[in-house]
């Protein structure tokens, strides 16, 4: 792409492209600490690391939160400890390429649940995007990837897929009522105590030590607060 057609891109669109990239490399580091680690677990590390990350870094920012920015993030947290979870758990039995094509579904799933919950029905050309990405999904993931035996580790991250567009159509309702980084804060927070609480109802235990998921985890929490 020529410096011209980069021009065309706005800051905020170079950003959710920055977050992709970001995104996309998560998946064989989460897969890797799933073999010292339970889901549940590590997810709440994660989400806690980049909580606190985030008000370090906008200490300055963390003040005067609003009922909105606390009752809104922490319903997005809810739907991050879910979605989160449920992909972490997938991952323990599927591919990371598996993982990554069904997490991504979650791009057809938006414009539906928008038209289910906020009655704003797709236009034409939603549609035509929902087409072309899914194609381009497979294309990039290869045909293996597509490859759907429904296992509990693939309905795991379909329903995570689910949970991942919810947490999109509330950030979109809440956007502009609220501090980003506030509501990044409380969102973060929020989704590593609801995925620790999790724990006795999952059966997980404490694992012991071990500087894979440690290192993955503060990884991982750098990234989710990018």
């Amino acid at each position: 792409m020529t410096g011209a057609g980069m021009l065309k891109f706005t800051r905020h669109e170079l950003a959710l492209i920055a977050i992709t990239i970001v995104w996309g490399g998560t998946f064989l580091v989460v897969q890797a600490a799933m073999t010292v680690s339970g889901p549940a677990f590590f997810v709440g590390v994660r989400f806690l690391t980049a909580g606190l990350i985030t008000c370090l870094l906008f200490h300055k920012a963390m003040r005067g939160f609003t009922r909105t920015e606390i009752v809104g993030g922490s319903a997005i947290g809810f739907t991050l400890a879910i979605g989160y979870g449920l992909q972490t758990y997938g991952l323990q039995t599927i591919s990371s390429s598996q993982s990554a094509f069904l997490t991504a579904l979650y791009v057809p799933i938006v414009p539906l649940l928008q038209w289910m919950v906020l009655g704003r029905p797709p236009r034409l050309m939603s549609w035509v995007g929902v087409v072309f990405a899914f194609v381009g999904l497979v294309l990039l993931a290869g045909p293996d990837a597509g490859t759907i035996s429904l296992s509990s580790g693939e309905i795991a991250t379909i329903l995570c897929a689910v949970a991942v567009a919810a947490e999109i159509i509330l950030i979109g309702r809440l956007a502009n009522d609220v501090d980003s980084r506030r509501i990044t804060a409380v969102q973060l927070l929020s989704g590593g105590v609801f995925s620790l609480l999790a724990m006795p109802v999952t059966g997980e235990a404490i694992p012991e030590f071990s500087w894979i998921w440690a290192g993955a985890a503060l990884g991982m929490g750098f990234a989710s607060c990018i």
